[in-house]
């Protein structure tokens, strides 16, 4: 195991499961921590550009810190990377909200904590499709978290998955398109993909590359396509809806949108943009 994005390994201190597989000043057992903050880069380097984000109560292993910036591991799908440090929080007295394990997602696209069970008494903070809270209770028409108070509605228990990775996309149709986004407020290819099949329960690598060498089946060359089944380029990853059309996170329309499989095929190719890869399907 070579890939960076994937190697529990910051140049310096390694997990202690890589001992005899790289060089490495130290090895770790690492430190459990959940994301704090709504959305944060997770990047190749300290305050460098991103590969993908994290967001809010998501589970990492932090592996090493350095100036105001911390390597870490994450839980759902392996991605190694650094974030700043305050974008996380680490165990602490059995009181404190970080202890509390995750018992819903956030399903609707967006969300907003509020500070009291009223609309119009201010929020906390916005969450996106996605993030994960601790629920302890309900009043009215909110869940009660240690945040604050989520619309009920928003949210679904962890261990209720859907089942339609396509129709959890379809709720993000027009959110911007942002390079290694992975939230409302900005999403990829690859970040769409994996979004959806989240919502489902199935954890699926973060980039297109690795989705297309990891997930599911090859279909063979002119097989009936599947809602659901996954259109691969170099580079580029869409969900098939049906057997003509597809849903996408893509520069053409710099959104989540819809488009002709067969117009796309022909748009990426003629424009250069990489190879038609082929079509997988994941058994569900």
């Amino acid at each position: 195991m070579t890939d960076r994005r994937c190697l529990p390994f910051s140049g310096a201190f390694a997990l202690e499961a890589l001992r005899g597989q790289v060089e490495a000043e130290g090895f770790t057992h690492g430190m459990p921590a959940r994301i704090i903050v709504p959305v944060t880069d997770l990047c190749p380097e300290p305050g460098s550009l991103r590969d993908r984000q994290l967001l809010f109560g998501a589970e990492v292993t932090v592996i090493d810190q350095r100036d105001g910036f911390a390597f870490v591991q994450a839980a759902w799908d392996g991605y190694c990377g650094w974030i700043a440090s305050d974008a996380f929080a680490t165990p602490e007295p059995a009181t404190h909200v970080v202890t509390a394990p995750a018992t819903h997602v956030v399903t609707a696209p967006a969300t907003h904590v509020y500070r009291e069970a009223a609309i119009k008494r201010g929020e906390v903070m916005q969450l996106s499709m996605g993030a994960r809270l601790s629920v302890t209770g309900e009043t009215g028409m909110f869940a009660v978290t240690a945040e604050g108070f989520v619309p009920r509605q928003h949210l679904r228990a962890l261990d209720q998955p859907g089942d339609n990775p396509v129709a959890v996309a379809e709720r993000l149709l027009g959110t911007p398109y942002l390079w290694g986004g992975n939230s409302r407020a900005g999403i990829d290819c690859s970040g769409l993909v994996q979004i959806g099949f989240a919502l489902c329960g199935q954890s699926v690598p973060g980039d297109s590359d690795l989705q297309w060498a990891e997930m599911g089946e090859t279909v063979p060359e002119g097989a009936p396509l599947r809602r659901g089944d996954l259109l691969f380029w170099k580079g580029h990853v869409a969900l098939a809806c049906d057997g003509e059309t597809m849903i996408h996170a893509n520069g053409k329309t710099m959104s989540v949108a819809y488009e002709s499989i067969e117009a796309a095929k022909a748009r990426i190719a003629a424009a250069g943009e990489g190879p038609y890869l082929g079509v997988k399907r994941l058994a569900r």
